[in-house]
């Protein structure tokens, strides 16, 4: 058993995001008078492509392997002189400037399993945060019925082709914490051939603490920071009741 950030070609392929969240994160970034930082940036999904569209972004991630991932891919863009990526937790870095925009796309925040965590990090992002700047987030919005029917169940998360001919397919068997509020998943890739036989099978697995709207609200405020807008989609729709996804822009008080 490996973390699954070890398989970042099958990352690549099967990690697209929320639909919308790369014009969101660019649209965010091009308004902001400053320097950009994007946490948990990974192989740079949302990163290079604000670099694409001019901007000068530093990127900030855990996983050397997902890091040196996002160099190449970088490197390929003819972008890579546009972004500076550093390896450090998002609970305790120190980079010695201040951003007028930090980031946590695709809710990489909920890879901090403890509350504890959870305040380090946005205290470490409330003194990295430029007078006026904002933090952008995006966080799944817990649905109790869902948490109970997906429950220790073996689900298909989709088939991805490929040039090959070949085939990815993605599963995930998820234990739920509801104590911790952690979610266990362990994610299997399995490689299919055109003729349908598994030619190559990669189990890892990742923790995630989900939280709800009201924790996260006074996370935020606890830590220094007034929420200013929330969404339900990447669209900009109003948050409400059927809403699944939360994005949160907020600024310090």
């Amino acid at each position: 058993m490996s973390s699954m950030y070890q398989w970042t070609e099958y990352y690549d392929l099967t990690q697209r995001g929320v639909a919308g969240d790369v014009e969101f994160y660019r649209e965010m970034a091009l308004q902001a008078d400053g320097e950009i930082l994007d946490l948990a940036c990974g192989t740079g999904r949302i990163t290079i492509p604000l670099a694409e569209a001019g901007l000068t972004v530093t990127g900030l991630d855990l996983s050397t392997d997902m890091l040196r991932r996002a160099e190449q891919k970088a490197a390929a863009a003819g972008v890579a002189e546009r972004i500076t990526f550093v390896q450090g937790d998002m609970r305790r870095f120190d980079l010695g400037r201040s951003f007028s925009l930090i980031m946590i796309p695709f809710r990489s925040f909920l890879h901090l399993l403890h509350i504890q965590e959870q305040m380090k990090a946005l205290g470490c992002i409330r003194r990295h945060l430029a007078p006026g700047g904002k933090l952008v987030m995006n966080v799944f919005v817990p649905k109790i019925n869902h948490l109970y029917e997906e429950s220790e169940k073996m689900s298909l998360r989709g088939m991805f082709p490929l040039e090959s001919g070949e085939q990815i397919a993605m599963w995930d068997y998820t234990r739920y914490d509801h104590f911790q509020q952690w979610a266990e998943v362990t994610r299997t890739y399995e490689r299919i051939s055109p003729e349908g036989l598994v030619t190559e099978k990669v189990v890892g697995r990742f923790t995630l603490r989900y939280i709800f709207p009201a924790e996260l609200h006074h996370l935020l405020r606890l830590n220094g920071f007034r929420v200013v807008q929330r969404y339900g989609t990447f669209g900009k729709a109003p948050f409400d009741q059927t809403s699944t996804e939360l994005i949160i822009v907020a600024e310090g008080m």
